[in-house]
């Protein structure tokens, strides 16, 4: 238990919510289907964990092997605000390179294994979109591509969270494929792909230093940084109103806009973080759940949680508003 505990800190569980909430949401819009297996969508849901987690893993097994990972310790050293030393857990000596391939390689084939069975049950639409997740997802950081090298992480994380996932899960779940589903999972790849955006925005000099090309250092200046932030948050919300308005969505997925004071907040503090980064904030209840503060304190990035958290959070709700109205529709 303790080995697994170990392995599944490092490859980052915090960050579930970024695939975990559109699977399961995925699931819950698909029950309303006559062909609705909740085997199926049990198995979808453990495959995009599997497949998320093990992306985590590989990600630092890739970065390792570029950069070493040691290059924030260098930029705090240096007197520039980065966050804490990534896969401490290689540079610690706590694991080897070789035991982080094996494990990463374990959640991988769990993902592909309940890809399977789901493939034995809904035919050749889960092939193929699982060998195009495994494709994107080793190419996020790994040869001979590595995208999130040359600002296409964010674009591709928005992807495969996004639409492919829910759709995915969707099919895996009942069998057939619906528009409505579009429409919601293409607001909510905009806002995984705020979450990493966000972080993106806040690594900017040590990513630029050690010459990783984001989407925020692609773009360079931080008023255009910001200006996308709106765009990418503006554009999450405009969705779920078109397809209200074209008929595809239910009224009440409007409720969905009950998250914008977050993502407005979410905006403020990033605003403040390029123009006052010295400025500090504390968490407020409706902000969502930011566990461990104090410790976050301690370790000195309260500066970078608030906002990641803040950008997790978003999704959570606006991820969780559409679970109800889907499970519960008003005819």
């Amino acid at each position: 238990m303790t080995t697994i505990r170990f392995w599944l800190n490092n490859a980052r569980t915090t960050a579930l919510p970024q695939s975990m909430l559109p699977a399961i949401l995925a699931v819950c819009m698909a029950s309303q289907n006559e062909g609705f297996s909740f085997m199926m969508g049990l198995l979808a849901v453990v495959g995009v964990i599997a497949g998320h987690l093990g992306m985590n893993l590989f990600d630092d097994y890739f970065d390792y092997k570029i950069k070493k990972s040691d290059y924030r310790n260098q930029m705090q050293h240096k007197g520039m605000r980065a966050r804490i030393l990534k896969c401490a857990y290689l540079t610690s000596g706590k694991a080897t390179l070789k035991q982080l391939f094996i494990v990463s390689c374990l959640f991988g084939a769990t993902a592909l294994l309940t890809g399977f069975v789901i493939y034995l049950y809904r035919g050749n639409v889960i092939l193929l979109l699982a060998i195009l997740a495994t494709l994107l997802g080793l190419s996020y950081s790994g040869a001979p591509f590595r995208l999130s090298y040359h600002g296409l992480g964010e674009i591709l994380i928005g992807i495969m969270f996004g639409p492919m996932l829910m759709i995915g899960v969707y099919y895996a779940t009942c069998g057939v494929f619906d528009r409505s589903v579009l429409f919601v999972s293409i607001p909510v790849g905009l806002l995984v792909a705020n979450i990493v955006y966000t972080h993106a925005i806040m690594d900017y000099e040590p990513d630029k230093e050690v010459g990783k090309m984001t989407f925020a250092v692609l773009l360079k200046d931080k008023k255009k940084m910001l200006f996308c932030l709106f765009l990418l948050l503006a554009a999450a919300f405009s969705f779920i109103i078109s397809g209200v308005i074209s008929g595809y969505l239910s009224p009440f997925y409007l409720l969905s806009l009950l998250t914008l004071p977050m993502a407005v907040n979410l905006f403020y503090l990033m605003i403040e973080f390029v123009r006052h980064p010295e400025r500090s904030f504390s968490p407020r209840f409706w902000m969502g759940p930011m566990n461990n503060w104090k410790r976050i304190q301690t370790a000195g990035i309260e500066w970078f949680m608030i906002r990641w958290l803040l950008a997790r959070n978003l999704l959570s709700f606006f991820c969780l508003i559409i679970m109800i109205i889907s499970l519960f529709p008003v005819k």
